[in-house]
């Protein structure tokens, strides 16, 4: 074949690769010259396809927004409203609990909690409706009328079917909750506890409590339900602090006394919680205090062979020992005391004298809970605690009594001075109370001035003043 000849080879491009055979003879400076005016034009048509592809495909993205935007506006007015009024919301509740009853054998837990979980609900949404017509009530009434419902705990009158909505929707979640078939467990306790203070019902709760730490397990046996008996005491039949504090906070919203005492009785003052308690903040203390010993040991025989060269090893380990074993033994000691014996938290009740260290910290939840109620049905102000009378609170002071506590012990009482002084002088009869001086003694001046003047009195210048006068009526008659 021929080979080419290099003048031959021209300059080779996408645009003068259409170009005839008989170009390719030209001169190199010609072909540059003929293929200017294609290239331009080839250029100019490729610059123009994408700004076409640019708009259509920003068209497309806008017909797709007002798309998306068409069917977001026609999901909301598809969706359902949620239901507001008391008497579906009642049925909703009883609806579930028929459904649930009507199940034969041992309900799984996931159907429980459903049920439990439809009666929430409802009672969440009838909760704002009842707020509100406590609001209105108070609103309309007299500012004594409310005051007296507060003290008394009364209820507030509302409408009739309200109250008929939150009683079908208690005792619906009361049935599922206490039937047989049903495992207790704390889920399950927490929701009825939800519901229960949603609707503001705290009656029922201590006979749940009770029934969460006595009821017998359902179990499957030949076929048959079988019910195992449980034990009572044991740290896995506790209340969870986190529902207990959730429950009392019902009673006294509701300003049930009764109902909250029954709550502190069935949740803190049960052994369940005590060992519950000594299981979780004992356990590492205790295996500290169990490998203490070797460790004191350890440090001690180190001490007598690397540390010191005076003495022979045995002598100088059982100095070890000692000295390490009464550092620990008496730091502890007093730490333990300390964080035992601390009342800081203490508001309203506080322990009787004489009462173990052990008992304070195993009953110390216990305390606060009453704490908690005391200062609820209590005055608000500091300066009028110990002020209170009724047969409730002389009741409550008793059965603290019976559990070891004071209530308004004198010694822990803030000093406090009714405003009906100036708050210069509240500060110094205040500051004379604590110091142990007699307290200030108001006296007006003769020129009938109504400026105030505090005058402090020792008993002992008026004991001297009085024999000086003693001795001069002596003197005088002999």
């Amino acid at each position: 074949m021929r080979r080419a000849n290099p003048r031959q080879v021209g300059f080779i491009c996408h645009s003068c690769a259409s170009l005839p055979a008989q170009t390719s003879r030209q001169p190199f400076p010609s072909r540059i010259l003929s293929s200017a005016p294609r290239q331009i034009a080839q250029s100019s048509v490729w610059r123009s396809t994408p700004a076409r592809w640019a708009t259509s495909v920003s068209a497309s993205r806008a017909d797709a927004e007002a798309d998306a935007e068409a069917n977001e506006k026609a999901v909301p007015a598809s969706t359902p409203r949620p239901l507001t009024d008391a008497s579906q919301l009642a049925n909703v509740a009883e609806d579930s609990c028929n459904k649930f009853l009507s199940v034969d054998g041992i309900p799984a837990k996931q159907l429980t909690a459903a049920a439990l979980q439809s009666c929430l609900r409802a009672a969440s949404a009838l909760h704002p409706q009842l707020k509100r017509a406590e609001a209105q009530f108070k609103a309309s009434a007299s500012k004594l009328v409310s005051l007296g419902a507060e003290r008394t705990g009364a209820r507030v009158p509302i409408d009739a079917k309200l109250v008929d909505a939150t009683s079908r929707i208690s005792h619906a979640a009361y049935a599922i909750i206490s039937n047989p078939n049903v495992e207790m467990t704390p889920e399950f306790l927490e929701l009825y506890v939800a519901i229960q203070s949603q609707l503001g019902q705290p009656e029922s709760l201590p006979a749940v409590f009770e029934l969460y730490a006595k009821k017998p397990k359902p179990v499957v046996k030949n076929g048959q339900i079988a019910y195992l008996k449980q034990n009572p005491n044991a740290a896995s039949r506790a209340i969870e602090p986190a529902v207990a504090d959730m429950a009392l906070q019902a009673a006294i919203d509701a300003k049930n006394l009764d109902s909250a005492l029954g709550i502190i009785e069935a949740s803190y003052s049960l052994p369940a919680f005590k060992r519950q308690k000594l299981i979780k903040h004992g356990t590492a203390p205790a295996i500290g205090l169990a490998t203490l010993p070797f460790g004191i040991f350890g440090l001690s025989t180190a001490y007598a062979s690397y540390w010191q060269n005076t003495m022979d090893i045995s002598t100088a380990t059982g100095i070890g020992v000692a000295g390490i074993s009464g550092y620990f033994l008496v730091i502890g000691s007093l730490g333990m005391i300390a964080k035992l014996s601390h009342k800081d938290q203490m508001k309203r009740v506080t322990w009787t004298p004489g009462t173990p260290l052990r008992y304070r910290w195993l009953r110390e939840e216990e305390r606060a809970a009453l704490d908690k109620v005391a200062c609820a049905w209590g005055f608000k102000e500091p300066w009028r605690h110990g002020e209170e009378m009724g047969p409730e609170w002389e009741g409550l002071k008793e059965y603290m009594g019976y559990r070891q506590m004071l209530l308004d012990r004198v010694e822990f009482m803030e000093v406090s001075v009714a405003p009906s002084l100036p708050p210069q002088q509240q500060q110094q009869v205040g500051d004379a109370e604590r110091s142990g001086v007699p307290a200030p003694v108001q006296e007006k001046k003769d020129d009938g001035d109504d400026e105030v003047k505090l005058e402090i009195r020792d008993p002992q210048e008026e004991e001297d003043k009085d024999q000086a006068i003693f001795e001069h009526q002596l003197d005088s008659t002999t």
